[in-house]
């Protein structure tokens, strides 16, 4: 496994991280298993969020933070752990999104859940335009100034919001953010565009979620529009539906099948030559893996020995370029 550094903090995480979006879904067991062959794998990230396992009711929302926590017992200082918050919705109004009063409730529910005195880095889930920016990095501030996070960041943020919010960040001289999390995967190259270009001018780290296309690029829905055992249910609506949207279409099933005649002769499963594609870009610091079977994670776990040659890497990036929706710049 190799570790790199955070933007341009001292903090190192390993190339790989482990998602626990599934936990509650699977048994307690099967996530502790997960996360115990992440770890022999050497990997010392851990991501989280508030309302994971994602889809499931108000009152289930935290069973991923507390497995997480449970399993962490005796070995937290081992380990950077990451959750989230802004996504989770609530009896009362200001449960969600990222207005003050939320995210100061939402991180000390977070660190109970997690049973640990603080997270190595608090992001925002989702960006939230009826909150102002300046309310939002005050809050974070104060979140990260009194120890209970030790860096703040992003996710699913556009790169114009992000660089309005580092300036508001940078003018105010609030704790600025340090990564940012978007998707990302060989179907879905939209990031290249501007957020990635933005992240290697200001020193953001990117760490990417998704990088399987919610399971096609390991191949377990091919053309049949189900989930894989293991994975997210079938009913996880709006997010199943979200993704059938973005990915279950004939052209990506196209691409999907000319990406697995790849893998074949190179004798290298699709899930891993995804993950190690993602992992050879330079602006990328980490990649979010799922948890969701052992099979399909000792395959992303490989990634991590896997090295990607300049000619592979560059037949990948022309059978998706058109994945990069809208420029013929690369």
């Amino acid at each position: 496994m190799q570790y790199a550094r955070v933007g341009r903090t001292g903090l190192m995480v390993s190339r790989l991280c482990i998602g626990t979006g599934t936990f509650g879904h699977q048994t307690e067991s099967k996530a502790f298993q997960a996360l115990g062959m992440a770890a022999a794998a050497g990997v010392n990230f851990i991501d989280a969020a508030d309302m994971y396992p994602a889809g499931t009711e108000p009152n289930q929302m935290g069973d991923a933070e507390r497995i997480t926590g449970r399993w962490l017992k005796g070995k937290r200082h081992r380990f950077i752990v990451s959750t989230k918050a802004g996504r989770a919705g609530g009896p009362s109004a200001w449960l969600r999104g990222s207005p003050r009063k939320h995210l100061l409730d939402a991180v000390d529910a977070s660190l109970l859940h997690l049973d640990t005195d603080y997270v190595d880095l608090y992001q925002l889930h989702v960006d939230d335009p009826a909150i102002p920016l300046d309310e939002t990095a005050e809050a974070l501030d104060l979140i990260v100034r009194s120890g209970k996070a030790r860096f703040i960041g992003v996710s699913n943020f556009l790169s114009n919001r992000l660089t309005r919010a580092i300036g508001q960040q940078e003018t105010a001289r609030l704790v600025r953010f340090v990564p940012a999390q978007p998707r990302y995967n060989l179907l879905n190259r939209e990031i290249e565009r501007e957020l990635i270009p933005l992240a290697l001018e200001v020193g953001l780290s990117v760490i990417p979620f998704n990088p399987l296309a919610d399971g096609l690029l390991s191949r377990r829905n091919r053309k049949t529009g189900e989930r894989g055992k293991g994975g997210l249910p079938r009913e996880m609506d709006p997010p199943g539906e979200m993704h059938r949207t973005l990915f279950w279409r004939g052209r990506e099933f196209e691409t999907i099948e000319h990406l697995l005649t790849i893998a074949r002769a190179h004798g290298v499963s699709l899930p891993t030559l995804s993950v190690a594609w993602i992992m050879a870009n330079p602006a990328i610091t980490s990649v979010i893996v799922g948890a969701s079977g052992s099979a399909q994670l000792m395959q992303t776990l490989a990634a991590a020995d896997y090295r990607l040659k300049q000619a592979m890497k560059s037949r990948l990036d022309d059978l998706t370029a058109e994945y990069r929706h809208g420029d013929a710049g690369r």
